[in-house]
């Protein structure tokens, strides 16, 4: 059977905020990846309610995809305090996402560096209990081919941060746009933890912008479809056995 190694794994607390790399997460069965997507920042009214979550989508909130300002914003969120502390124009900030005074540090900090984002009062949600803010009512984890990335990268003729496609496993050995003909298939952890791949992972404008730098530099869903008939780059899948993952780990093909 084939084997995969884990290059690196990654976590996105916020959604559309800075990404964080982490060397080893423990999984739950039927679960999300760990500390990821646990806050998102309503843009207008979005409709969300906590108390009974429906999935919304994207576009209701601050994200990448329209919002490139964010990727110049520095974060990193700390669990046990729940702040988010952020990096921007110079100074430092600390939002406690789990008070209402936290939330609005962010709130005025957005309300002042993306004004021309804003459709409405920006407002931090924090998904309820097994809820998180995902693109995709599927998207519990989300698998990256890096050997796809480098084939985009001889498309565009320029380096392609994997971290464009946002996601929480970054893999090798595998041939390019191989994963995408994995749907269904079973991966299987050293620790007995088992990933099912569910849905191919379609690519929208965020991947245009640089995750450093934040220029909007590439078009990357158009030079897809151009090239290969479609926007997909990655794939998702579900935890069917709960256990931990780590860097450099192999992740074996069982079914």
């Amino acid at each position: 059977m084939a084997t995969l190694t884990i290059h690196a794994l990654y976590r996105y607390p916020v959604k559309g905020f800075s990404p964080e790399r982490v060397a080893r997460a423990e999984l739950e069965t039927s679960g999300y990846f760990p500390g990821d997507r646990l806050y998102a920042v309503e843009n207008g009214d979005s409709g969300f309610s906590a108390s009974v979550p429906r999935h919304q989508p994207k576009t209701k909130y601050l994200m990448l995809m329209r919002d490139e300002a964010l990727a110049r914003l520095r974060t990193r969120y700390d669990d046990t305090t729940a702040t988010l502390h952020i990096e921007a124009e110079g100074a430092s900030y600390a939002a406690k996402l789990d008070t209402p005074e936290g939330r609005a540090v962010l709130e005025d900090l957005l309300r002042r560096l993306l004004p021309e984002s804003l459709r409405g009062e920006p407002r931090v949600l924090e998904a309820p209990p097994r809820y998180r803010f995902t693109d995709s009512k599927i998207g519990f984890v989300s698998l990256i081919n890096l050997a796809s990335v480098r084939a985009i990268e001889d498309f565009v003729g320029a380096p392609v941060d994997p971290l464009r496609f946002r996601g929480n496993l970054l893999v090798e050995g595998l041939e390019p746009w191989a994963e995408l003909a994995m749907t269904g298939a079973v991966v299987e952890a050293p620790s007995g933890l088992r990933l099912r791949l569910t849905q191919r992972t379609q690519r929208c404008a965020a991947t245009n912008v640089d995750p450093v730098s934040g220029v909007r530099d590439l078009d990357i869903p158009w030079t897809l479809d151009a090239r290969l008939g479609h926007r997909d780059c990655g794939i998702y899948a579900e935890v069917i056995a709960g256990g931990a993952l780590g860097e450099g780990e192999g992740l074996r093909v069982v079914g």
